[in-house]
This record gives structure tokens, C-alpha cells and sequence, in this order.
């Protein structure tokens, strides 16, 4: 529990520094851009192996039903995150699309997981979104960018699918079936 624990310190100091020490932070130049990815790398293995490692210690049970629930989340974020990429007529619907999309990943896992490695992962990761938001819209002013073709939207929603079931295998592949029912 203790990596899950740093690495969720280190994710969320390296994401924020820019925010909070932007002075020192643009006195590192380019060099920083490194650092700061590397420590983002980091902090990603220590969740990983923090989370895959961690005794398993009940907090509660969540309802069957939340699993449906949790898909359908699962869904949403993917195809919030892939707004912002997008540059259709959804391009521009949200601010801050990549980190509502953690949100709802949070949130959804946070609905059917109910131990406290997963609790301490993905409420951080809750947390920390929530808190990046209000950290750049206090420190940047946003121009909503121009919508772009619909035809680019049907695109997004094919990749969004593909995307879905790719990540739905690789839970499968790691021994978590992410859908009701036997795998």
C-alpha cells in the first residue's frame, strides 16, 4: 500500500507543480518538461505495482447493479477524453475534457471496487482532478475553440467504441472481467 500511496504523491505533485511553483517550474525550461514526465512515469509504475500489490482490505460491497452502472461511465469518459481530441462539432463542448473524463473513471471505479487500495487510488485520482481543474481555470483564461465537421464525430464515436472494447479486453487479459456476469 505504501508504493499506491507515493505514487499517488508523486502523480500529484508532478501535476501540479507547473500550477502552484509556476516561477521556479519555468526557470527549468525544457529540462523540466523531462523531469516532470519522467516523474509522471514514475508515479505510474509505483500506482500500478502499489495497487497490484496491496492486501485486499473490504470496505464494503458494492451492489452487482453498480457494474452496469460503471460501463456506462466507462463508456462516458472515454468518448469526454476523446472530445478533446476530436475536431468535429464537439470540439470545444468542454473545458476541461480530459480531466472530466478521470473523474467519471474515477467515479465509476470508485462504484464498484470497494477496498481501500481502490478507494485510496481512485479517490485521489478524484481528488486530484477535481483540484487541477479549479488550479487552471484560476490561473488561465479559455477561448472555446471552434467546431469543426460532423462528419469527424462519427469518426469519434467509432474510435470511442473500439477503444472501449480494447480497454475491456485488457481488463479481461489482466483477470478482471469488466461485465456482469461469468466471464
Amino acid at each position: 500500500m505504501t508504493l499506491l500511496i507515493f505514487g499517488n504523491i508523486l502523480w500529484i505533485i508532478a501535476h501540479t507543480f507547473k500550477r502552484l511553483l509556476p516561477n521556479f517550474r519555468n526557470s527549468l525550461g525544457n529540462a523540466g518538461k523531462g523531469v516532470v514526465a519522467f516523474l509522471i512515469i514514475i508515479s505510474l509504475v509505483l500506482m500500478i505495482l502499489g495497487y497490484r500489490s496491496a492486501e485486499y482490505i473490504g470496505v464494503w460491497t458494492p451492489p452487482q447493479f453498480f457494474l452496469h452502472i460503471n460501463n456506462l461511465m466507462m463508456v462516458a469518459a472515454v468518448f469526454v477524453f476523446a472530445i478533446g481530441h476530436t475536431k468535429g462539432r464537439l470540439r470545444g463542448r468542454l473545458r476541461h475534457p480530459m480531466l472530466t473524463s478521470v473523474k467519471i473513471w474515477a467515479l465509476a471505479h470508485l462504484l464498484v471496487n470497494g477496498d481501500l487500495a481502490s478507494i485510496i487510488l481512485f479517490g485521489s485520482m478524484l481528488a486530484w482532478a477535481a483540484m487541477a481543474v479549479v488550479l487552471i481555470n484560476k490561473s488561465e483564461t479559455w477561448e472555446r475553440p471552434e467546431p469543426g465537421e460532423a462528419k469527424k464525430d462519427v469518426v469519434l464515436v467509432v474510435i470511442v467504441l473500439s477503444v472501449y472494447v480494447l480497454v475491456s479486453g485488457i481488463h479481461w487479459a489482466l483477470g478482471v472481467w469488466p461485465f456482469p456476469g461469468a466471464a
